[in-house]
């Protein structure tokens, strides 16, 4: 078994280091790992079919409590978690189809003519919406539609969209941390632990809703006089109507009707019994059969690179717990505490956070629920709490740093094709005295490995 233990961990370190690197695509690293788990540590060193067939865990799709589930949380933390890959994939399809529908341009241009087109008020209501719609949407996707419009708006009004894009930066995080279908990690605490829509917004989602507001009046007080400051030439102001947004009326009303759905039985799927699975995939296919001729380029256009990231995830995690490892951890870690709760949640809250900055939050999320939970056990502390501060840290951390969470890439990518570049020395900048620096160029003191970054961020999703 130690050498079991040894190699798993080997395996982990290396995927690790591996996803940091950028040097090779994410679901090649992840499934090589992965089916490096499977051969050598449960094969040839454990010689256990019985870890290889509970971390592949394919038993799922053929039991009644994954599809339905009345009365009963939903818990599944050992090996590949189908329902986090089957909801993000229902997900996946449902965003497609709204962004083909042009939904979230014509959401940017109406609250955008609707506050005249001036700049601080857009600035106040686009931090909100990319809050709201990050609870519900992945952030990725939000600040993809919300960035690029900034930019376009910046160049019509004559300001510099950096304050905006960094604002909506922070917000997105901010309501992915919300609920539980705001952003991966989250899905897979929720879907792992059993916990509903609801249980994240009375918890993480007031704490949320409470840091909006100081995070809405810092950016405010910050930059209401540079924005302030700008003005348009009488008569020379020509901004796009929000209906040239929409293709297809027809189109537009769907999709609506079907994300309104999706928030509907997502708020109630623990009085409804129906599972996240279950959601996500009836949401997919009303995608796919009300946009059927669409249906194949959409099926097509699928993240396909993601589903496989997590599905080696959850394999070289579920790797680390079939060998003990993770007991270890949080053996370790009620060692380090003294058995005090307070002190657990503060470890798991901060290191959370730290690693968030500059790891990626999956992983790492992923790695932390088993822990957290033989925390629970041997300790006899609430999971919940421990969840939560697991949420919050992974969710919110990457907001320090450029590369700490993708909608941070995504974003910076999108203002640098712009001509606006911005990197670590600048966040740090604002957030010590709320200035960005001339145009925010990048300089000696920003991470290197930015520009590259950024030159990925256009292919990144869901990551």
């Amino acid at each position: 078994m130690i050498v079991a233990q040894i190699l798993a961990v080997l395996i982990f370190l290396v995927m690790f280091g591996l996803i940091v690197s950028e040097k090779i695509e994410r679901h090649y690293i992840s499934m090589g790992c992965g089916l490096l788990m499977l051969v050598v540590v449960f094969g040839l060193c454990m010689h256990d079919g019985r870890a290889i067939w509970e971390t592949l865990s394919l038993e799922s799709f053929v039991t009644p409590s994954f599809w339905y589930l009345a009365g009963v949380s939903e818990s599944s933390s050992t090996g590949i978690n189908w329902a986090t890959i089957l909801f993000v994939a229902g997900m996946m399809v449902m965003v497609e189809g709204m962004g083909r529908a042009g939904f979230f341009r014509w959401l940017c241009l109406y609250i955008a003519k609707k506050v005249h087109y001036k700049t601080v008020p857009i600035l106040i209501t686009f931090m909100v919406m990319s809050f709201v719609l990050a609870m519900f949407i992945d952030s990725i996707t939000v600040i993809m539609f919300l960035a690029a419009v900034t930019a376009e708006l910046a160049r019509l009004l004559k300001f510099d969209p950096i304050p905006l894009i960094l604002a909506e930066i922070f917000c997105a995080n901010l309501g992915g941390s919300a609920t539980m279908c705001g952003d991966p990690p989250n899905i897979i605490i929720g879907t792992s632990l059993g916990y509903a829509f609801a249980d994240f917004v009375s918890n993480t989602g007031f704490i949320a809703v409470i840091s909006l507001i100081f995070v809405v009046l810092y950016f405010y007080f910050c930059f209401r006089k540079e924005l302030s400051a700008t003005r348009q030439e009488d008569g020379a102001l020509v901004c796009p109507e929000p209906r040239e947004a929409i293709h297809s009326k027809k189109d537009f009303a769907v999709s609506c009707v079907i994300f309104a759905v999706a928030v509907l039985l997502l708020v109630t799927h623990a009085q409804t019994g129906l599972t996240v699975a279950t959601i996500g995939v009836g949401i997919g296919l009303a995608t796919l059969l009300t946009s059927w001729r669409e249906a194949p380029q959409m099926l097509r256009q699928l993240d396909y690179q993601t589903l496989l990231f997590f599905i080696g995830l959850f394999v070289v995690v579920g790797g680390l717990e079939q060998t003990g490892i993770l007991s270890l951890i949080a053996g370790f870690i009620a060692k380090v505490s003294g058995d005090n709760l307070m002190v657990m949640v503060a470890i798991v809250l901060w290191i959370s956070a730290i690693a968030s900055a500059f790891v990626d939050n999956i992983p790492f999320a992923a790695t932390m629920i088993p822990v957290i939970q033989s925390l629970a056990e041997s300790q006899g502390v609430s999971l919940s709490i421990l969840a939560w501060a697991l949420a919050l840290g992974t969710d919110i951390g990457g907001s320090a740093t450029p590369i700490g969470a993708s909608a941070n890439v995504v974003g910076l990518s999108i203002a640098a094709k712009n001509g606006h570049m911005v990197g670590l020395g600048q966040i740090l900048q604002i957030r010590r005295s709320g200035h960005c620096a001339g145009d925010c160029d990048l300089h000696g003191g920003d991470l290197p490995a930015l520009l590259s970054l950024i030159g990925k961020a256009g292919k990144m999703k869901w990551q």
